[in-house]
């Protein structure tokens, strides 16, 4: 009898994963153009330092909500962020979807969000990651293991970026948020490799690889902050 190439040994359905849509981060990016630029002024500085194909990964400063759609809006190639699951609510579930981004469990080993991602650098797409892992003080002093499992695993360079000026004061018509046409500022740096050359992926290669990864995105964060003057 022929087995249904569907179904696991046990007869069960096996779902197959469906990599992230490219035409849908391209969608998402020009509705991010329109929208950040629209609204507010962002000045974009060092974009050239995005390689212009294969893998990459943006490892973004997290201050503000704002962060995330406006480097989808300013940088020169498609993101695929991940994404909190809670922000995969009514209608912004299916639109985020779209778009192409990647919807994160970030109470638990997210399996499923991890082959998402990996899926995106081996077809050779740009991932969007807050290595801090939820909003703060967008200094990157504090670091999550995923960031670096992601750059070891998958071989791609790491660029970071610095988005500032997003928090610094809040605007009157639309609450939360900078006010409207005020500048914001986003700075890319310098791709650079997070593994050691060794090609080893234990627990201290990648707690190794984060000290490194937190050195070159502090220091970038640090520079950006001088050439803004914010």
């Amino acid at each position: 009898m022929r087995r249904d190439p569907g179904r696991g040994e046990a007869g069960r359905r096996v779902t197959a994963s469906v990599p992230p849509s490219e035409k849908g981060a391209e969608v998402g990016r020009r509705i991010g153009v329109g929208l950040m630029y629209g609204f507010w002024k962002p000045r974009v500085l060092g974009a050239w330092r995005v390689p212009a194909s294969g893998p990459v990964i943006l490892a973004v400063n997290h201050a503000h909500n704002l962060d995330g759609p406006m480097l989808m809006g300013t940088a020169p190639r498609p993101v695929h962020f991940l994404i909190k699951k809670e922000a995969f609510v009514g209608p912004l579930d299916p639109f985020l979807r779209g778009i192409g981004q990647l919807k994160v469990d970030r109470s638990t080993t997210d399996r499923t969000a991890i082959t998402g991602a990996l899926d995106v650098l081996s077809q050779g797409g740009v991932l969007g990651i807050f290595p801090e892992g939820t909003r703060g003080e967008g200094d990157f002093a504090s670091l999550r293991a995923g960031l670096a499992y992601f750059a070891v695993r998958s071989g791609a360079p790491i660029v970071p970026v610095a988005v500032l000026g997003s928090g610094e004061r809040q605007g009157r018509l639309i609450r939360g948020m900078p006010p409207l046409r005020s500048r914001v500022d986003v700075v890319f740096g310098d791709a650079f490799e997070a593994g050691d050359g060794s090609g080893r992926r234990t627990r201290k290669a990648l707690d190794e690889a984060t000290v490194r990864i937190q050195e070159r995105l502090t220091a970038h964060l640090e520079n950006a902050r001088r050439l803004t003057g914010r």
